[in-house]
């Protein structure tokens, strides 16, 4: 039983269950079912309590007996007290049914969450994930997320993934100038307004580039950002893509562009998606993202979260479109060694029949 968010919204951990949930339908190990926890509009400020999540969370419990045929729960639980506590329910129904429970933790906030909480907040929020049997974590230094729950041998390392459609060997890329592609939720945290600002120095010191952007756009900052954007000549927003949309961004761009500070980032997916559509990767250095690539190999870590410095890395990669070049491609080789959906299923399967 597959316990988490599915597609709409589209975010990191929805895609990855939905591929979860197709690898274990396409094998002859598992016949799973799902209960879908996303919750319908887009928030920025993940983890708080409202009581409209409240009333949506208590009816999602309402499938519990879904759970009561399952051999084995599989949850992706949020990183705060609140993103833990809406699966206490399917988490306690599991123990108390001597249910295999395995938590897939997709980011690396749930150690400092815990190390913030106090009191009984802290107890709960212990003894719900201490129930887990297996957990699973995006990287090695990620295992600390785990730690405080259960023991170094029950948790294991499963690196995120691309699907196979993104794949194109006859795609051949432009290098003439800067093709920027940002892909993610467009939140203050994820480097929205950062990305936007180095944009518009570029657009005054006349560097040539192009920018398009996709993704979920937070409603609380929409009039901001789309403010920003409309002092940008060469930028357009594309909304939210999927599929073959996805994947003609992906091509025509030639630089991925990151700027995250998010307090809850694992390991995007849209990096993974990047390198295997041949991108250079321009990002923040944090301990999932710094297991996924190197400097100067797969792209280029800011060393802040500020505009002056994505400023200056983009100029050294506009003066240096032959080592972009260079990289990026590289970065599809890189991909095919390591993150290809094959290599997910067989480590996943691996992981589950142990």
């Amino acid at each position: 039983m597959l316990i988490g968010p599915f597609p709409d919204p589209i975010t990191g951990v929805s895609l990855a269950n939905r591929t979860v949930l197709r690898c274990l339908t396409e094998s002859e190990s598992f016949i799973p079912d799902y209960i879908n926890t996303s919750y319908p509009d887009f928030e920025e400020d993940i983890g708080t309590f409202t009581w409209s999540k409240f009333f949506f969370y208590f009816y999602r419990n309402l499938q519990f007996h879904k759970l009561m045929q399952a051999d084995a729960v599989y949850i992706t639980p949020g990183q705060t007290f609140y993103g833990v506590l809406k699966y206490a329910f399917f988490i306690i129904l599991g123990w108390m049914l001597n249910k295999e429970i395995i938590f897939h933790i997709h980011g690396n906030h749930l150690r400092n969450e815990y190390e913030s909480l106090s009191g009984i907040k802290k107890t709960i929020f212990h003894f719900l994930l201490s129930k887990g049997t297996k957990g699973i974590v995006l990287s090695e230094t990620l295992r600390k997320n785990l730690s405080p729950f259960m023991e170094e041998k029950r948790i294991h390392v499963l690196f995120n993934f691309a699907e196979d459609y993104l794949l194109d060997s006859e795609n051949k890329k432009d290098f003439s100038g800067m093709r920027i592609v940002y892909l993610s939720s467009l939140m203050k945290e994820k480097g929205i307004f950062i990305l936007l600002e180095a944009l518009l120095e570029l657009e005054k010191r006349k560097l040539n580039y192009q920018a398009r952007i996709a993704g979920n756009m937070d409603p609380m900052n929409k009039e901001a950002i789309l403010a920003a954007m409309g002092k940008l000549k060469n930028t357009v927003y594309l909304g939210t893509v999927e599929g073959t949309e996805k994947k003609r961004l992906l091509q025509w761009s030639n630089l991925f562009i990151l700027p995250t500070f998010y307090k809850m980032e694992g390991q995007p997916i849209s990096i993974i998606e990047a390198m295997a559509t041949g991108n250079l990767i321009v990002t923040a250095r944090l301990e999932g993202i710094m297991d996924l690539m190197r400097q100067k190999e797969q792209g280029f870590f800011l060393e802040d979260n500020s505009t002056e410095n994505l400023v200056e890395t983009l100029i050294f990669i506009e003066k240096n479109m032959d080592l972009t070049e260079k990289i990026a491609l590289n970065n599809k080789d890189y991909f095919l060694k390591n993150f290809t959906l094959s290599r997910f299923r067989e480590q996943l399967l691996k992981i589950l029949n142990n």
